[in-house]
């Protein structure tokens, strides 16, 4: 790319902080339109509530932002490879979906989208197109070099299902064809295909592998997503909520660039909600290997959906490495002592988590991630010593 075409990338930068969303909303429709076979590749919940042209709409607008640069952007690119490799992504479906993104670009700006222009993006566009195929291709290649592990989907059977609370589910996905799984990092996760009967649509999602490596099966923890006002119900986890042992899912090999440093340091694991379930994993894996001191600070809305509570209590009970904060913002739902009232407070348990050298982890949704970086950071933490995953769409960009 020469330096009139990063001028001119750089030029539509005020059009996309003001108009992404019309644009990226446009994209999703048209190539829907076209190529209506994608709809079983892409989360069409998050098309519905809109988070993931609001996502795309962002990942263009940085790429704009950092056109003289783009190597900046590459942990982020790499997040977004590890998901594609899950999801099966292939270099030939860059030619589709950008064909759709530089159609979208002519037909949104009109007369704003002078030749120039388009054969900028188009530039700019293969380019981007061209890191991601790289780093997908190490990934794949990584699958096959590693035993047990795979490229594309696998046929796994689900064997359990334990309910971990209310609106929590586990289930233990052992491969259909018995022969050998790959291990993982604590605080990756599995892409998951069910058929959603109310779409005619196989969908994929991603769940948070929710426990330490067991040879013979995988374990994920689902909550159950209910309609809200400003939600419609979780597509995905309804139809896994519903099914039976024995019953069978497509799954992809373990990715996700969130994941336990392997180094002899403590700990501070932070989880919101059902964020608790990357956590949870590396909190077994630690326990396993390097009981490392770790300081587990957990909040969710009330007793009845604080899920794995008596696994982390006995846990503590038979440790001298492991300090709890669980917080629950309904207390009177709440008759077990030990647990504060209240959403997280990290300045409740500041003494306990400001250890030398420590690891921060978080993981909940973009508010509570953000919430309890800012205070980490108050609290004169490096932020390289911070890693956080957000569910969903990745909106959150603060390292």
């Amino acid at each position: 790319m020469n330096n009139n075409q990063k001028a001119l990338i750089k030029a539509t930068i005020p059009i996309l902080q003001s108009s992404g969303e019309v644009l990226t909303d446009y994209f999703y429709k048209r190539m829907f339109e076209y190529n209506p076979e994608l709809k079983s590749v892409f989360n069409m919940g998050n098309q519905a509530n809109g988070k993931q042209k609001h996502a795309l709409a962002g990942a263009i607008l940085a790429y704009a932002e950092h056109i003289d640069n783009p190597s900046v952007l590459i942990n982020v690119l790499k997040g977004i490879g590890n998901k594609h490799v899950s999801l099966n992504i292939q270099a030939e479906d860059y030619a589709i979906v950008g064909g759709h993104l530089i159609a979208s670009i002519q037909e949104v700006l009109g007369d704003v989208a002078t030749p120039e222009l388009v054969d900028a993006w188009t530039v700019a566009y293969n380019e981007l197109a061209e890191i991601m195929i790289g780093i997908e291709a190490e990934f794949y290649l990584k699958n096959t070099e590693k035993t047990g592990a795979w490229n594309g989907w696998r046929n796994f059977t689900i064997k359990e299902i334990v309910s971990e609370s209310d609106e929590i589910k586990s289930f233990y996905l052992y491969p259909t064809d018995g022969k050998e799984i790959a291990t993982y990092i604590a605080g990756q996760y599995l892409s998951v295909q069910v058929f959603v009967e109310q779409l005619g649509l196989l969908q994929p999602r991603q769940y948070s592998l929710s426990s330490a490596f067991h040879p013979n099966y995988y374990r994920i923890s689902v909550k159950k997503e209910t309609a809200l006002e400003t939600q419609p119900e979780g597509m995905v986890s309804n139809t896994l909520h519903q099914m039976k042992e024995d019953d069978t899912v497509n799954v992809s090999a373990p990715a996700g660039n969130f994941s336990l440093q392997s180094i002899d340091a403590p700990i501070v694991l932070i989880s919101g909600g059902v964020g608790v379930t990357p956590l949870l994993s590396m909190l077994e894996t630690n326990q396993k290997a390097n009981k490392n001191k770790t300081v587990w600070i957990h909040g969710c809305r009330n007793s009845s959906v604080h899920a794995f509570k008596e696994v982390i209590d006995t846990m503590e009970e038979e440790s001298d490495w492991l300090e709890t904060f669980l917080f629950n913002e309904d207390i009177e739902q709440n008759v077990e002592s030990g647990v504060i009232e209240g959403r997280v407070d990290l300045k409740k348990c500041k003494e306990a988590i400001l250890l030398e050298n420590a690891r921060y982890y978080l993981c909940g949704p973009a508010p509570f991630i953000k919430a309890h970086y800012e205070s980490l950071v108050g609290f004169n933490v490096d932020k390289s010593n911070i890693f956080y995953e957000e569910f969903g769409p990745q909106s959150v960009s603060l390292n």
